[in-house]
């Protein structure tokens, strides 16, 4: 799971990303190319560019009558995580909804920490410590491109 939250847990608002910072646009390419990414229908239709470059593509959606193109369809997680059984690694991209059933199955968790509270209607599941390790830890001061701090965690499930 790969996702970037302001202070309180924030992830958008009116589907949109909190804000732009090129440098965790740069890590989300970076950790999620070549590797499969699921997202909801919501995500889908926000992405700027459709289908997302070098990755595959998995989509969630009740609508079963719903056809997005250059993309992999299904219907719910058993289906997405069906696809990706054998793939080394997978990415769930969003957005809140897929977050929070996705959030009890995964293994590992890419969280971008933006140093900011901000306006949102989304928020990311609560994340319990006792769950998670702390594994790796990278820190960006803000500069003339990225206007908030930001802290690039990795967590590996106890």
């Amino acid at each position: 799971m790969i996702a970037a939250v302001g202070k309180n847990l924030e992830l958008g608002y009116q589907n949109q990303l909190l804000c732009h910072l090129p440098a965790d646009l740069k890590y989300f390419k970076e950790k999620t190319s070549g590797s499969p990414v699921i997202m909801g229908d919501k995500t889908w239709e926000s992405l700027p560019k459709k289908p997302l470059p070098n990755r595959r593509n998995i989509v969630i959606t009740l609508d079963k009558t719903a056809q997005f193109s250059d993309c992999e369809v299904v219907h719910s997680i058993e289906d997405a995580m069906q696809l990706v059984e054998c793939e080394k690694e997978s990415f769930i991209i969003g957005g809140a909804t897929i977050y929070s059933l996705f959030i009890n199955r995964i293994g590992k968790l890419y969280l971008t920490r933006i140093d900011s509270e901000f306006t949102a209607d989304v928020y990311f599941p609560a994340i319990n410590p006792e769950e998670w390790t702390l594994v790796e830890e990278n820190y960006l001061e803000k500069d003339e491109k990225n206007p908030y701090n930001l802290t690039f965690q990795i967590f590996e499930r106890k």
